[in-house]
């Protein structure tokens, strides 16, 4: 069978039982970087139809995903292609502009390698995205997790400048511990843990123990 028709067949074997998942289906062609089906669900998610998203191309991930977040799933899904396997798949969280929320809706994406080219070589993929709950406690944890990411990439420059030391006195201050306590631990001076904790400050601009505990967590120093 041609290429063009296996695709067409495979689509059509995908939409025929789409709309009864609890998610939303997504097939990529891998070749043109466009979306070339999605379920009712989800095209009634985003204010759209087939021919929008044909016409998007590549620009669909701009106009509805949080791009922010791309550094962390793309070497996902790039690892996933090279594997050139039907059998593998990999998950991520991703934040989507759709009209449940003005604000990003946070999906969890699963997917995989759903056809191969004559070349032999991937194809289309597959994916199926659920949303989660914006009031369940995994939802609040993927959020604060996903903030952290953004703040780590932000201030990676300004955490590389600090020298062991500084780290663990930064630890010690976002677990709460005063400069003499923090003395004691490490076998220092006040003074000297003084004089760490200004520097701390200058070198990752930080004004309050907070913004601190900020680089402390998003760094996993506690």
């Amino acid at each position: 069978m041609p290429e063009q028709e296996r695709v067409q067949a495979k689509i059509a074997q995908i939409a025929a039982t789409a709309e009864e998942y609890p998610g939303v289906v997504i097939i990529h062609n891998i070749r043109t970087a466009s979306v070339v089906y999605m379920s009712q669900r989800g095209m009634a998610l985003l204010c759209t139809s087939m021919e929008e998203l044909r016409a998007l191309g590549p620009d669909y991930h701009l106009r509805f995903f949080n791009p922010e977040e791309s550094i962390e799933y793309v070497p996902k899904i790039m690892g996933l292609l090279a594997q050139n396997s039907l059998d593998q798949i990999t998950s991520f969280f991703q934040q989507v502009r759709t009209t449940e929320s003005p604000d990003w809706s946070l999906y969890q994406t699963s997917m995989r390698l759903l056809l191969h080219g004559d070349d032999g070589l991937p194809l289309l993929f597959i994916c199926f995205a659920c949303p989660v709950d914006a009031a369940s406690a995994i939802s609040i944890k993927v959020q604060r997790l996903l903030e952290e990411n953004r703040f780590l990439r932000k201030h990676y420059h300004q955490f590389e400048q600090l020298t062991r030391r500084e780290r663990e006195v930064l630890r010690l201050l976002a677990l709460g511990h005063s400069a003499p306590e923090i003395a004691d631990v490490l076998g220092i001076s006040v003074q000297t843990a003084e004089t760490h904790r200004r520097n701390l400050r200058h070198k990752l601009n930080a004004d309050s123990g907070f913004e601190l505990g900020q680089y402390a967590r998003a760094f996993d120093l506690i």
